[in-house]
């Protein structure tokens, strides 16, 4: 079903019982998949997939069964996304996008994952299963949320960050190292080693002397 003044691109596929509200527009070779519901005015940027079956396998023995993906994505008002995005449908319950949520290109949402009003994520984000993302965050380009975690209303991630377990309170966080000259990079590695050794035995191994200055016996 499509509401009033909404504008359909070349090439767009509108599955069975998507519903589309007020003054939505899809640009070209968009796919709404069947029992999606945009709210009103949404602007989806061309290549997009929204309800795309979600990544739901079980392991039997040596194989993966496919598990029936029957949620679906509610998408709310004043929401843009981006070109070769793709949000997947849930699994039993619903993925939902929050009202005013921009998402920039190619970023991946997962099944069954909520972000809240208003929220921000740049390109190549990926959003695994179940992760809950809260009111008016900024997400930069580049990170990674594991699956099955929540990050609180107002968090910031700075580009490229790796989040594997929940951030609640608000902020600006980040997991990256900065990039520095490569002999620079390398003792900032070998001080983490052995920070992590003094870690697990109690004390830092002092590094071995070069061959050249070892006493000779």
């Amino acid at each position: 079903m499509l509401g009033p003044r909404c504008v359909i691109g070349p090439a767009c596929v509108i599955g069975a019982g998507a519903h589309l509200g007020p003054d939505c527009r899809l640009a070209s070779r968009v796919s709404v998949e069947h029992g999606v519901l945009l709210g009103a005015r949404v602007l989806v940027h061309a290549g997009a997939v929204i309800g795309a079956d979600g990544f739901g396998l079980a392991r039997e023995r040596q194989r993966w069964l496919k598990v029936p993906q029957v949620g679906s994505v509610r998408i709310g008002d004043d929401v843009e996304i981006g070109a070769n995005t793709t949000i997947d449908r849930g699994a039993m319950d619903d993925t939902v996008i929050g009202d005013g949520v921009k998402l920039d290109n190619q970023i991946q949402v997962g099944h069954n994952v909520q972000i809240g009003a208003h929220t921000a994520i740049a390109a190549c984000t990926g959003i695994s299963g179940s992760v809950r993302i809260g009111e008016r965050c900024m997400i930069a380009g580049a990170c990674g949320l594991s699956g099955h975690i929540e990050i609180g209303d107002d968090v910031v991630l700075t580009g490229m960050s790796m989040v594997p377990h929940s951030v609640l309170r608000p902020g600006v966080y980040t997991s990256v190292i900065p990039v520095e000259p490569i002999r620079q990079w390398w003792r900032v590695l070998t001080t983490l080693k052995l920070l992590a050794q003094r870690e697990r035995h109690g004390r830092a191994p002092q590094p071995h002397p070069p061959a050249c200055h070892r006493k000779r016996r």
